[in-house]
């Protein structure tokens, strides 16, 4: 059975939407899902309702679009991982993407600066959720507040401050269907738990 799952800002996470695997009807193709995505932006602004409008517009593209399941390169020895562009226009507030990951590799603990959703297509992934938890002499200090095991199949949607990392699991690559809104730079950081600090990514 497939999960949707929301990944707050404060390391949280709770099932939302309807997970189902929606019926291959007619094909949907991805010019028609970014024409819904771009209506989705205009009817809502805050990030949870976005995500749960969009997420089963991911589901419904997953299932009747196959040839996207292939469009993803093999991860680089060099780095571990890959990306692959579907998608990214300039002042066009969306990034679709594919990403793979050797097993084994794992991702800096990051925000992503902007709402996302990924969608398992292969593989097994760890996701580690934290959450911040300012001291006196250390105001980006984490905690760790749960992890959750992605499946293909499973969605994560995640709100702009959602705290994570990756970690690819089992004997083969993961492979991701990934969408995010427009970055915030200045508001995207990686974390690092040795020293206590954060600096952009």
């Amino acid at each position: 059975m497939s999960h949707n799952w929301l990944l707050s800002d404060d390391g949280t996470h709770r099932p939302f939407g309807n997970p189902e695997t929606l019926e291959p009807g007619q094909y949907y193709r991805l010019y028609r899902f970014l024409t819904e995505l771009e209506d989705i932006l205009e009817i809502f602004h805050d990030d949870v309702s976005r995500l749960e409008a969009i997420t089963p517009l991911v589901r419904k593209l997953l299932v009747s679009s196959y040839w996207l399941q292939l469009e993803y390169s093999a991860p680089d020895p060099k780095t571990g991982w890959s990306v692959n562009f579907l998608y990214r226009e300039h002042e066009f507030p969306l990034t679709v993407q594919m990403v793979s990951w050797l097993p084994g590799q794992t991702s800096p603990i990051h925000n992503h600066g902007t709402w996302g959703i990924v969608a398992l297509v292969g593989g097994q992934e760890r996701n580690r959720l934290w959450r911040r938890s300012p001291l006196p002499n250390h105001p980006d200090h984490l905690e760790l507040v749960d992890d959750i095991i992605l499946n293909p199949g499973d969605v994560v949607a995640l709100t702009a401050d959602a705290i994570h990392s990756v970690e690819a699991l089992g004997n083969e690559p993961t492979v991701s269907f990934n969408l995010y809104g427009r970055t915030r730079f200045d508001q995207r950081y990686e974390f690092d738990l040795a020293t206590q600090t954060a600096k952009l990514f």
